[in-house]
């Protein structure tokens, strides 16, 4: 009884394992040799809703962050370095020190050229005196003449006196009124004061051409001066030159800012024959910064001065940056056929977190939109299946063909926006939807017209086995799987 129990229990445990296999080798068969492809009607639709919300478009690139001001402090002089006071990242004042270069010879020329003017100052005092001196012996002179006019015009009053007296004596003697010894007297006294007279015109003649002497030896000595005062000016220059060389020796920021590179070392010889050699590197004041940014020709009409920017920068990955459009400069780049502009983005760095040379990636925000009817960009691409798409255009021709009339909207010449088309289902199959689109943040699309409203379904993929193919592009047969070797 135990044995026959044992043989039948055996024998369905056999029959369960042929079950089991068969059932195994039945769903292997199927999934080995099933079509790779089904019915049109057997692959659903991929459905998304029109929606209400912002579409954001947007030109994306990438700058180099740069200071908005660097200047490079170079030297005007040669000469070997003896000093370097700033190193990078040094912040400097307007006129700080920041080099000095070997200036002993200098100061030696200096101290010549402070000697030659002393020298010169010293020979105008002296032609001053000279001019003095001829000053004061013109005037002596001119009251020598003055005093010898006077006794010039004395003598001719005295001849005069003289030449009456002797013409009265002369004709009493004639008369037999007055004696010989009185006309003798007169006639003396006469020739005495042309005497005088004619002695007191030849000093006046003397005294003149004195005078004439003394003024042009005034007109020399001050002649001589304006040489001196020339010298003077010119020694003044000489002075002035090797001051400003001096002062060369001292390599001083132009502006107030950070030293962002230094070319010079300890000992090192400057060289300025042909060029002002480049010494420091200075950017000025970094707490504002630029961004040069490769603009693609295809998206440089849609940039503006004033259009908002924002970016990341690798150093700081989890930090978003702000800024604006300055300027897109006019000059193109074109670098193996591919043309770019460089858009100015100005950025405000009050912490100095932005460092000149970090790679910007940019996000300009060109266009935005608030609370419009959107669509996803899936849906602008799909295309149905040639023999679906016969058909719709079967069932809608009016619409296929001329997509206004049944919006009854105005030309698309005068419309904003592109020409656009999505599938919605009608009785199970996509029926065209033609629409006027705006603007677009990659991901959706803004509908500026078109016959859908919000929460309309549309589709976005899935259908007939090469759905996402062009419309006039008929469907391949299914094709059937090879068997896979496990």
């Amino acid at each position: 009884m135990h044995g026959e129990l044992e043989r039948v229990f055996g024998v369905r445990r056999v029959w369960f394992w042929v079950i089991g296999v068969l059932a195994v080798a039945g769903a292997a068969g199927f999934f080995l040799w099933r079509p790779a492809g089904g019915n049109a009607s057997d692959a659903a639709y991929r459905l998304a809703a029109v929606e209400r919300g912002p579409v954001t478009a947007s030109v994306r690139a990438t700058g180099t962050l740069n200071p908005v001001t660097t200047v490079l402090v170079g030297s005007q002089l040669s000469g070997q370095v003896v000093e370097i006071l700033a190193d990078y990242n040094t912040p400097v004042k307007e006129g700080q020190v920041v080099a000095r270069l070997y200036s002993e010879q200098i100061k030696s020329r200096r101290d010549a050229a402070l000697a030659d003017l002393a020298q010169a100052k010293a020979d105008r005092d002296t032609k001053k005196a000279q001019i003095d001196k001829a000053q004061s012996m013109l005037q002596r002179s001119e009251a020598v003449t003055t005093d010898i006019a006077a006794q010039r015009d004395r003598a001719q009053a005295q001849l005069a006196d003289a030449q009456r007296t002797f013409e009265r004596q002369n004709e009493l003697f004639a008369r037999a009124a007055g004696t010989q010894n009185a006309l003798d007297q007169a006639k003396t006294q006469l020739d005495v004061q042309k005497a005088t007279l004619v002695s007191a015109q030849a000093q006046i003649a003397s005294n003149k051409a004195e005078t004439e002497g003394l003024r042009a030896d005034l007109a020399l000595a001050q002649a001589n001066l304006k040489s001196a005062e020339a010298m003077i000016l010119q020694k003044e220059a000489k002075l002035r030159d090797i001051e400003i060389d001096l002062a060369r020796t001292e390599i001083r920021s132009p502006v107030e800012g950070v030293v962002v590179k230094r070319d010079i070392e300890l000992g090192q010889t400057v060289a300025a024959s042909l060029s002002a050699p480049t010494l420091f590197t200075i950017a000025q004041d970094l707490r504002e910064i630029d961004i040069y940014a490769n603009i693609d020709e295809a998206d440089v009409g849609r940039l503006k001065e004033g259009q908002a920017v924002s970016f990341t920068v690798n150093a700081y990955p989890n930090r978003t940056f702000a800024g604006s459009v300055r300027m897109v400069r006019l000059g193109a780049q074109t670098v193996q056929n591919v043309v770019t502009y460089t858009a100015v983005i100005g950025v405000k760095n009050p912490d100095l977190a932005l460092l000149p040379g970090m790679t910007a990636n940019l996000q300009i925000i060109t266009d935005e939109r608030e609370d419009v009817l959107r669509i996803p960009n899936a849906a602008l691409r799909y295309r149905p299946s040639g023999a679906t798409v016969a058909a719709v255009r079967q069932s809608t021709p009016e619409t296929a063909q001329n997509p206004q009339r049944r919006r009854g909207a105005r030309p698309a010449a005068s419309d904003p926006g592109l020409d656009g088309r999505v599938y919605r289902l009608v009785d199970g199959n996509p029926e065209l939807v033609p629409l006027r689109v705006g603007v677009t943040d990659g991901s959706y699309t803004e509908v500026l017209r078109g016959d859908l409203k919000e929460g309309d379904a549309i589709v976005v993929g899935g259908g007939a086995r090469g759905g996402a193919q062009d419309s006039d592009q008929p469907s391949s047969p299914p094709r059937r799987r090879a068997p896979r070797m496990f």
